[in-house]
């Protein structure tokens, strides 16, 4: 009886001191300490950043279905995504371990034994049960750190969706634009072919020169190789695009022939806003809150533990000496563990995990200074592309009022083929150059998306 009065007076303790565990570190704290000389503006500095907040669903606004659906098959067979979900799967089991050790250990054992006869038989079976009273909140804090970890893990996950869908939409617009590169290049060559053509007729009439014949030819080559560069960037970039969709990189996906229209400019919100947005440096953020919780796991398993024990079992037996001693047994009692740490592997254990905080808060830092470079970035290309487009395309169309007049000269014999062969060249450069400006609007407005955290 004085047992069983001194085990429920050390629950009653037990539960009264286990008090709640102290909060984590906020958000706030947490930037500041990982970012301490970082003063966020009240506005993106960088280029012309639209103003409210920040929309969803982007991957919808360039109106491609077969773009959409190459993204969800990424989603589907990608294996960086598939080792995200497994990470999932990984720290919720760990949760449920922390959150075992919360209940009591419960167990059973018997045995039996006899002859065939039935004679002598021997019968044992009992229920034990063993419970540490978490006193000082160490399973209460191995508990919080598992749940903030699978918190950060789902996080994680959602920026490797994110990811692998920008770099879908990337490659795609490449692969486009590789496309129509191929087309400029096999036009340039073409144009070479018609040039080699007049000058050996030139030649044959007596107005030309051979000199003119190879210089044409000369040329004829080097556009032939470009359309071989062009083919080599085409195939490569349909292979990036199978690969990230799972398949075998054999170059036959079809590419569109045209490049979308770049949708209307992203509301990008405000800076003091991104760090509570963005999924990866969130996920930064609680595993600074789960390695505080290993920093009070620590320390706690340094005090001593409690534990409850409770049994109960019955015997019986056909020996003489046992005959009808077959009741049951029960019995409880209370175990103190105070660790001494002699060789002061628990005090390593608090260090440890303290450099693992430390370690936790320069990720966050790393990760929230990459998230504001990351939309500076963006911004800053997305409008200079925007002011060098009309540029472009007016020195695409002087380029091509030009060739054609230099073309006349030459057919006349007023300029020399070196003129034509120059002419041809400036207007290839100045489309292969729009045509580079306008697929690096579309990848700089995915790049956009994608540093703002907005959900695809």
């Amino acid at each position: 009886m004085r047992m069983r009065v001194l085990v429920l007076a050390a629950l009653t303790v037990g539960l009264a001191v286990g008090c709640a565990l102290k909060p984590a570190p906020t958000a706030d704290a947490t930037r500041a300490q990982a970012l301490p000389a970082l003063v966020v503006p009240g506005a993106w500095v960088s280029g012309n950043a639209t103003q409210g907040s920040l929309q969803d669903q982007w991957l919808a606004s360039f109106a491609d279905p077969q773009l959409d659906a190459l993204v969800q098959e990424a989603l589907a067979n990608n294996p960086d995504v598939r080792a995200a979900a497994a990470r999932i799967e990984q720290a919720a089991a760990f949760v449920q371990s922390a959150e075992s050790s919360l209940y009591p250990d419960v167990s059973v054992a018997g045995t039996s034994s006899g002859k065939s006869t039935g004679s002598d038989a021997f019968n044992y079976g009992g229920l034990f049960a063993n419970w540490e009273i978490d006193l000082w909140g160490r399973v209460r804090s191995g508990r919080a750190a598992a749940e903030l970890q699978l918190i950060g893990t789902e996080l994680a996950y959602e920026y490797v969706r994110q990811s692998i869908a920008a770099m879908v939409a990337r490659s795609w617009f490449l692969a486009t634009e590789a496309r129509l590169q191929m087309g400029l290049a096999q036009a340039a060559v073409k144009s070479a072919e018609d040039l080699v053509h007049l000058a050996t007729e030139r030649a044959r009439v007596g107005i030309g020169n051979h000199y003119d014949v190879s210089v044409a030819r000369a040329l004829l080559a080097t556009q032939r190789d470009g359309v071989q560069q062009t083919d080599l960037a085409l195939r490569q970039a349909i292979q990036a695009i199978e690969a990230l969709a799972g398949r075998y990189p054999a170059a036959a996906l079809e590419v569109t022939s045209a490049l979308p229209s770049l949708p209307d400019p992203v509301p990008a919100g405000l800076p003091a806003e991104l760090l509570e947005r963005r999924p990866d440096v969130v996920a930064a953020e609680r595993l600074v809150a789960a390695a505080f919780y290993r920093i009070e796991e620590a320390k706690a398993a340094r005090l001593p533990s409690l534990s409850l024990k409770a049994s109960a079992s019955t015997l019986s037996s056909d020996l003489v000496l046992l005959k009808e001693r077959d009741d049951w047994v029960w019995g409880m009692g209370g175990k103190i563990i105070a660790p001494l740490d002699l060789g002061g592997g628990l005090k390593a254990q608090v260090r440890l995990r303290t450099a693992e905080q430390d370690e936790a808060i320069a990720g966050y830092g790393r990760a929230g200074a990459a998230a504001f470079a990351d939309v500076e970035r963006a911004l800053a290309a997305g409008t200079t592309l925007e002011l060098r487009e009309p540029l472009l395309q007016e020195a695409v169309a002087e380029n091509e009022r030009a060739l054609t007049l230099v073309e006349e000269r030459y057919r006349v014999g007023t300029e020399d083929l070196r003129a034509v062969e120059q002419q041809q060249l400036q207007l290839l450069t100045a489309r292969t150059a729009l045509l580079r400006v306008q697929s690096d609007q579309l990848v700089q407005r995915v790049n956009l998306h994608l540093a703002l955290g907005g959900s695809f």
